[in-house]
């Protein structure tokens, strides 16, 4: 089978289909082609010492409101000044709406206080984590941490923040509740240990690579990148006199920040905004805006965390981290509010991940022909092949004769829409109590079997319960690799749990599949629900919550083994490649429709997806029926994923 980051921009829906797109993506989301040529058991201590030899306190307690007797935690004189959750306004539906306005943080605290109360209270959303706990982070690793623990501590974020979403949308809606499962998640795995990177530092930071992908505040805390959760400059007392040392700024849109080239960044500094009861005032040289101005004269490197509109979720926001910049100059200006800003150049400095200004290579500007509300375009940037072999493109699986793969049952008996916590839903009840989905829906947790509602069921058609049936979401693009055919990928950056495309093709019997169609050529292009596939953690951790540790499986349980064959008739799920390490995984959801329940394989991310970054999942390895005879190497192929874990090989 055949199988960066995107310019934010979302691709006009337009019904011209021959329209060819000038896509231009960032400069720093270049797509990446491949180059041809546990730890000690967590320790515990009062929140102000003694420590045991080489501890270094945990949030919240790591910050300068310590005793005097506490002793330096951190080398070189480098403070942590991360805040307690408690602090920062929740008023606001978006993390991400108040970039880097802090001085107004201590006058919100006590009413913040009340309002976080008010949420645990309502949202009945306490919750007492073990004392024993285990983060499975050494404290060595809190401190300095590798591309795995980023990674790691990203994805347990992602499932804790997933669940405790789910938990939220179930419990009964109170005015004033304020759903924030992101500092929820973000508080508990501070508290417990579950971070890197603790240790501030000037310039790049461990783990973190340019063009990495963040979709809430709380996650650039976690691996160390950016330690304020809410303000926009992050700085330390340097080792000179005590004088201030700008480390990071994220510029998402707070303030009046812009230069037309995209290696320069005019950013404003914080302060002065007009608030709820503050009229708008001239910005002081202090706190973030002194350290922008020290670093100027220090001349050293400040880490750049950019953010933008969600071209999926349009209420929330994407951050990109940028590299490192230098500031060349500052200066004071008059704002849009009529007040003395002031303003800071940064200059990107040279050698790091460059970009393109615009794309070559497109060839079709609709590789569905419509069949897709969003369309997808076939590129090919490397070779004068003009395009794949011809198929019949469908939207969903096609069955050929009726197969009894699962039982018909009822549908729900909901009249418009199946909300969460519904006890009597009957999808719901199938699902074991819990709806798949949260409110913008992302899939909460991997199960054995889905069950969605279908066009049987009463309730509106773009009910919550019926993710997979909506088609394509993200602007997706088939291109040419350079040694491994076609590929899939997407413009837009896709967060973990995201549905991303069904398996479509027609449904077969294993040994009709495997027929060559008397053409000559083996047929590539199968799906095989009965192969044998690496298995993987990707649900939350019940002792975070506080539930007991759970042995639930999240192996598939599917009725009858499924063979899907979209060489003649298919989707865009048959250009995606094999990966020994996906990005990408498989959920079997079962609806009903045309009078049965039948079964469809869709695959959801397995992790957050740069834009531009290719879409892979794991082949499986056959079972003994489905390879010739006794030859287990049957159908075999050289794997040129380039993973770290690669087999080296997959079928």
């Amino acid at each position: 089978m055949e199988g960066g980051l995107s310019g934010n921009t979302v691709v006009p829906n337009s019904n011209d289909k021959s329209t060819v797109l000038d896509v231009k993506p960032l400069r720093m989301l270049i797509p990446q082609f491949p180059d041809t040529s546990e730890g000690p058991p967590f320790v515990c201590a009062p929140p102000n010492g003694p420590f045991p030899s080489g501890f270094s306190p945990f949030f919240p307690f790591s910050g300068p409101q310590g005793s005097q007797s506490t002793p330096d935690l951190n080398q070189n004189g480098l403070i942590s000044t991360i805040l307690p959750i408690r602090s920062f306004r929740v008023e606001n539906a978006s993390p991400m709406d108040a970039a880097h306005d802090t001085h107004k943080q201590k006058s919100v605290a006590s009413s913040s206080v009340k309002k976080k109360a008010k949420v645990d209270k309502g949202s009945k959303l306490s919750f007492t984590t073990p004392i024993n706990f285990d983060p499975r982070i050494s404290l060595s690793e809190r401190d300095d941490g590798n591309r795995e623990l980023v990674e790691n501590v990203l994805s347990r974020f992602d499932a804790l923040r997933r669940k405790l979403s789910q938990i939220e949308d179930a419990v009964e809606s109170h005015s004033g509740i304020i759903k924030r499962s992101d500092l929820k998640a973000g508080n508990m795995m501070m508290s417990k240990g579950v971070r890197t990177n603790m240790k501030k530092r000037i310039g790049a930071v461990p783990g973190v690579e340019i063009g990495d992908i963040f979709f809430f505040r709380m996650e650039l805390c976690l691996v160390g990148l950016h330690a304020q959760s809410m303000a926009g400059i992050d700085y330390i007392k340097g080792e000179l006199e005590g004088e201030l040392v700008a480390l990071s700024i994220v510029s998402s849109g707070g303030y009046d920040n812009d230069a037309e080239d995209p290696d320069i960044l005019i950013y404003s500094g914080q302060g002065g905004n007009a608030g709820r009861d503050k009229e708008a005032s001239d910005q002081k040289l202090e706190r973030g805006n002194l350290a922008l101005e020290k670093s100027l004269h220090r001349g050293n490197e400040v880490r750049v965390i950019r953010g933008f509109k969600d071209a999926i979720f349009q209420a929330s926001k994407v951050y990109v981290y940028d590299g490192l910049y230098k500031i060349q100059e500052s200066w004071m200006e008059k704002g849009k509010s009529g007040c003395n800003t002031f303003k800071y150049k940064l200059v990107r400095i040279p050698g790091q991940t460059e970009g393109v200004s615009s794309r070559v290579g497109l060839i079709l500007s609709d590789l569905t022909s419509g069949a897709e509300s969003t369309p997808v375009v076939l590129v090919n940037e490397v070779d004068d092949e003009k395009r794949p072999a011809c198929f019949t493109y469908l939207a969903t699986v096609k069955y050929l004769k009726s197969f009894d793969l699962v039982q018909t049952t009822l549908g729900c008996n909901c009249h418009d829409a199946c909300r969460p916590g519904n006890s009597n839903c009957s999808c719901i009840k199938k699902n074991g109590g819990d709806f798949p989905y949260t409110a913008n829906g992302v899939l909460a947790c991997r199960k054995p079997l889905i069950y969605e509602c279908g066009p049987s069921c009463p309730c509106i058609r773009n009910c919550k319960n019926r993710v997979s049936q909506g088609g394509l979401k993200f602007h997706l693009e088939v291109f040419k690799t350079s040694d491994r055919g076609w590929g899939l990928r997407s413009w837009d950056s896709v967060r973990a749990g995201a549905f991303i495309c069904e398996y479509a093709g027609e449904v077969f019997d294993s040994d009709k599949a495997r027929q060559d169609d008397g053409d000559g050529e083996i047929n590539e292009y199968i799906f095989y629900t009965n192969r044998l596939y690496e298995p993987f953690k990707w649900n939350y951790e019940p002792e975070l919550v506080g539930e007991a540790s759970s042995d639930a499986t999240e192996d598939y349980d599917i009725p009858s083994p499924l063979t899907i064959s979209a060489k003649n008739n298919g989707n865009v799920a048959r250009f995606m490649n094999h990966s020994c390490t996906p990005n990408v995984f498989w959920q079997p959801i079962v609806y009903e429709h045309n009078n049965g329940a039948y079964l469809h394989i869709c695959f959801f991310a397995k992790k957050r997806i740069p834009a531009m970054t290719e879409l892979t999942y794991d082949y499986g390895t056959p079972c003994q029926n489905e390879t010739e005879g006794d030859n287990t190497t049957s159908g075999r192929k050289v794997c040129l994923c380039g993973s770290p874990k690669c087999r080296g090989y997959f079928y």
